[in-house]
C-alpha cells in the first residue's frame, strides 16, 4: 500500500465514527414529529421548536445510513418524511414552515426560507434514493416549489425569504442559500437523472464561484441587495451570526470548492476547465487565510476582506468541510498535499472536536480550542460531521445520495 491512499486503520476509524455519530443522532427524534435541537449532552432542548432545516438534515443523514446498509435507519427516514408531509408542511399556501411547535402545531416562524426549502429538496432526494414509498411525491412537491417560488431564471440564482403566503419577498439575497441549492440540485440531478437541475447547479456555481469569488480574489462576499449588488458591510455589527455572518466565511470556501468538484464529476468530459481551477483556488484561499491564522490550530469562523480574523471561534462544521474538500480534491487529482491535509485536519478534529464523553462533536470551540457556545450552543445536528466521515468510504459522485446509491448497487 502506498501513502497515496487510506490505510485499513483509517478506513476503520471513519466507519467507527459514522456509527458513533448515528447513535448520538437517534436522540434527536421528537415524539411530536420531526427532529429537534440537541444540547451538549444529547438531550432535546425543550425551549426550541422543531425546525425544517434540522429535520431535513437528519432525514438526509438517516437516509444515507440506510443506503449504506443500516436497516434500522429506515424508521428515522420515515419519521422525517412524515414530518415533511405533515407537521412542517404548509397545507394552505404550499411549501414548508421554517419552525413549528411539535406539541401544539403552532407555526413559530412565519416566513418561507430558500435555505430550508433547499434542504427539503435534499432530504426528499435522499429518502427517494433509499426507497421510501412516500419520497417521490415529497420530492415532486419540493422540486415544484423550488421551480415556482425560488428559482430565478434571469439571475441564474435562487431567492432567500418569502412571506408565508408568498405575497411578499424580502430584499436580502445571499450565497449561503444558493450553496445549499447547488447541493440539492446536484443530488436531484444525479439520483433522478433530471438534467435541468444539473444545468441550474452549474449556473449558480458559475455566477458565485467563477463570478463573485474570483472577482474578489477568492474572498467570497456572502450578502447582496435585491439586485445582486454586493453589501460588504452586511452584519458588521453582528459578526457572529450563525447564518449570515459579516465578512468571509472560511467554511463556505471549502464547501463551494467541494461542490464545484462534485459538479465536475457529474459533467464528465463536458465539464468546463474553470471548475477544477476555481475549486483549487477556493481551497487554497480557505487554507491560507483560515487555518491557524491567529497562532492556534483550527479554522477561524470569519475574516474581513483584508484577511484579518473577525470571529475567531472554531466551528466544527468548518473543520468538517475542510476535510471533505481536501478528500475530494485528493480523489479527483491525486494530490499528495490534499491527502496530507485530510490527515492533518482529521487529527485536529480527533484531538479537539470529537466528544467521546458526551457524544457527537463539539459544535464550537473558542480561540484556544476549548468548548464554547458564542455562536452555536449545543449539538443540533450531525450533518457536516457524518458526511465528512463517510465521504472517503463512498465511490466518486456528485452527491452523497448518488454516491451512496452507487455504493449500495456495488455491494449488491
Amino acid at each position: 500500500m502506498t501513502d497515496l491512499q487510506l490505510t485499513a486503520a483509517e478506513i476503520a476509524r471513519f466507519e467507527e465514527e459514522s456509527a458513533r455519530l448515528l447513535s448520538f443522532a437517534r436522540g434527536s427524534r421528537h415524539e411530536g414529529g420531526g427532529f429537534g435541537w440537541l444540547d451538549e449532552n444529547g438531550a432535546l432542548d425543550p425551549e426550541r421548536p422543531v425546525e425544517t432545516w434540522i429535520t431535513c438534515r437528519m432525514t438526509h443523514v438517516f437516509g444515507l445510513a440506510q443506503l449504506r446498509g443500516d436497516a434500522s435507519a429506515a424508521a428515522y427516514v420515515d419519521h422525517g418524511v412524515a414530518a415533511l408531509t405533515g407537521l412542517l408542511h404548509d397545507d394552505v399556501n404550499g411549501g414548508w414552515h421554517s419552525a413549528v411547535s411539535p406539541e401544539t402545531g403552532e407555526v413559530i416562524s412565519t416566513v418561507k426560507e430558500g435555505y430550508a426549502h433547499a434542504f427539503v429538496m435534499l432530504a426528499a432526494t435522499t429518502a427517494y434514493a433509499a426507497g421510501h414509498p412516500g419520497a417521490e411525491a415529497l420530492l415532486d412537491d419540493a422540486l415544484g416549489v423550488m421551480e415556482e417560488q425560488f428559482w430565478r431564471e434571469d439571475d441564474g440564482l435562487i431567492l432567500d425569504v418569502w412571506s408565508a403566503d408568498w405575497a411578499s419577498l424580502d430584499g436580502y439575497r445571499g450565497v449561503n442559500t444558493n450553496m445549499h441549492a447547488v447541493e440539492a440540485f446536484l443530488a436531484a440531478a444525479e439520483v433522478t437523472g433530471r438534467g435541468v437541475w444539473l444545468d441550474r447547479a452549474v449556473r449558480i456555481l458559475e455566477r458565485v464561484v467563477h463570478g463573485f469569488a474570483r472577482e474578489h480574489d477568492w474572498r467570497l462576499p456572502e450578502h447582496f441587495s435585491s439586485s445582486w449588488s454586493v453589501e460588504l458591510d452586511y452584519n458588521i455589527d453582528e459578526p457572529g451570526h450563525p447564518f449570515r455572518p459579516y465578512g468571509v466565511t472560511i467554511g463556505h470556501l471549502f464547501e463551494w470548492s467541494r461542490l464545484a468538484l462534485h459538479a465536475r464529476t457529474l459533467l464528465g468530459p463536458q465539464a468546463p476547465s474553470w471548475l477544477l481551477k476555481d475549486a483549487r483556488s477556493l481551497f487554497a484561499a480557505a487554507t491560507e487565510r483560515g487555518w491557524a491564522v491567529d497562532g492556534s490550530d483550527g479554522f477561524v469562523y470569519t475574516t474581513d476582506f483584508e484577511d484579518r480574523p473577525v470571529v475567531r471561534e472554531r466551528m466544527h462544521w468548518v473543520a468538517a468541510e475542510a476535510v471533505g474538500a481536501a478528500w475530494t480534491l485528493f480523489r479527483d487529482t491525486g494530490s499528495a498535499e490534499a491527502l496530507a491535509d485530510v490527515r492533518r485536519w482529521c487529527a485536529y478534529c480527533e484531538e479537539h472536536l470529537v466528544d467521546r464523553e458526551n457524544g457527537s462533536w463539539h459544535h464550537e470551540l473558542d480561540a484556544g480550542n476549548r468548548p464554547s457556545a458564542r455562536v452555536w450552543p449545543g449539538k443540533p445536528d450531525i450533518y457536516h460531521a457524518y458526511q465528512t466521515v463517510i465521504l472517503p468510504l463512498l465511490p466518486a459522485g456528485a452527491s452523497f445520495a448518488g454516491a451512496a446509491s452507487a455504493g449500495r448497487r456495488g455491494r449488491s
